[in-house]
Order: structure tokens, then sequence, then C-alpha cells
């Protein structure tokens, strides 16, 4: 990210775009799976064979030639498995991406199963760290219905500080959140869920994601660890919509 606040939710989009990463999976086996998850993601993916050793290899990330992290290949095989189910926060079988696999930031597109998962993934960091502030757009408050137990559940279990913002097309029952009815453009199209970490700024995240048709996705976008980034996005919601 540029040291300018960018001034619109689209601007972080564009910014997080134009930063390409590299994934280089040392495996004994061409990653396939991995080669077409990523294919339409901003992210190149590389194969250098390894003998098999019965670790089934190891991937390596790097941004403009500058290693970035690495981690096991087998804990790939979560990633590139679609997040279908949305539990309850906290659930011992919610699935689990290691979406820290690209480091800070990282940009693809999602669909909307895709976006739950990832969704569900931040929201139950934000329920582990259990204070803070989360906020969360649905692009329009009827998509929030859902997922409302969810919400109710993050409330009651938590001292979580909850926004959430959308078009008003539904009166959300969250007593204790604070409901943003918005008609502004940006607030329609995008999804985000921002979690500033609490008192933690280990444990900040974003996702932020844009529907750019009128047939419900793909959704452009990126997730981002990146405390710096996540204080951005924060700021930006925060000054912009309250």
């Amino acid at each position: 990210m540029t040291s300018r606040t960018p001034d619109s939710l689209r601007e972080f989009v564009d910014e997080v775009a134009a930063d390409r990463r590299t994934i280089t999976a040392f495996t004994p086996e061409r990653p396939e799976a991995l080669e077409s998850y990523f294919a339409a993601r901003n992210v190149s993916v590389e194969h250098e064979p390894l003998p098999d050793d019965g670790s089934g290899g190891f991937v390596v990330v790097t941004a403009d030639g500058e290693f970035v992290g690495s981690v096991g290949a087998r804990a790939v095989r979560e990633l590139v498995s679609p997040a279908d189910r949305a539990l309850e926060p906290g659930s011992s079988e919610l699935p689990r991406l290691p979406m820290n696999l690209l480091a800070d930031t990282t940009f693809v597109s999602f669909d909307r199963r895709q976006l739950l998962g990832a969704s569900r993934e931040f929201e139950d960091r934000a329920y582990r760290q259990g204070r803070g502030t989360l906020r969360a757009g649905f692009q329009a408050l009827s998509k929030l219905e859902a997922q409302q137990a969810v919400y109710k559940s993050l409330l009651k279990r938590t001292r979580l500080d909850v926004h959430v913002y959308g078009e008003p097309d539904w009166s959300p029952d969250l007593p204790d959140a604070t409901v943003h009815e918005e008609d502004a453009s940006e607030i329609g199209s995008f999804w985000f869920v921002v979690f500033d970490g609490g008192d933690d700024p280990r444990q900040a995240c974003a996702l932020l994601a844009e529907e750019v048709s009128d047939d419900s996705g793909p959704f452009p976008g990126f997730w981002t660890y990146d405390s710096e980034t996540v204080t951005a996005i924060d700021d930006y919601l925060r000054a912009t919509y309250g």
C-alpha cells in the first residue's frame, strides 16, 4: 500500500491488485490443483520438482523477487478445498483456511461460497480474540439475515464492538450491534469483514471484495493480515460511514 490513504474502497482493491505474488511449489508432482485454484487470481504458480521423501514438499511465496514466506505443501490442500459450511464462531468443525499463506495481502477472485468461507475465518478470529472492533459489510442488509445467528453469538459471547453495513432493505435484529443503513453505491457493491485485532495488532485482518457483474459474481478483492492496511480500511470506514 502507498503512504497515501485511499479515498474509496475500490482504490484499496486497485492498489493490492497491482502487487503480484509468485508461489513456487517444491514438490514431487506438478501442483495442478494449486495452478487451477490460482488461475484467475493475481498469483503466478511455478514448479520446482523434488524427490519424494514422504513430506509432500513445501511452497515458497515471493513478491518482486523478495521472499515473503513458506508453508508445507500439505497445508495448501486446505486452501484449494472450498469452504462451503457456515458454522457458529468457535466451532471445532469450522473450516480453517491457511489464508496467511500469501503473507500480508493477496488478490483473488472470490465466488460467493469462497467469500462466505473467508468471512467465517475472520469472524472466528474476532470471536477468539473476544474484544476489538469488527466491521462487516453485506452489500444489502437482507444478505445478513442468513448470518444473523452468527452475529448474535458474537455479540453474546464476546465484548466485540460490532458494526454491520448494507443497503436498507431489511431490519436486522441485532440490538447490541451498530447497524449502518447506507445507500452509498460502494456499500451496495462491496462485501467486507474488517477486524482491528483488539489489543493485539497481530490479530488484525481484513477481507474486501467487489461485485463487478449483475449475476452475483465473481468478486475481485483481497484479504490481508497487514495491520497497517487493516487500520487504513478501518479508518476509512469509520470516517466515511461511522
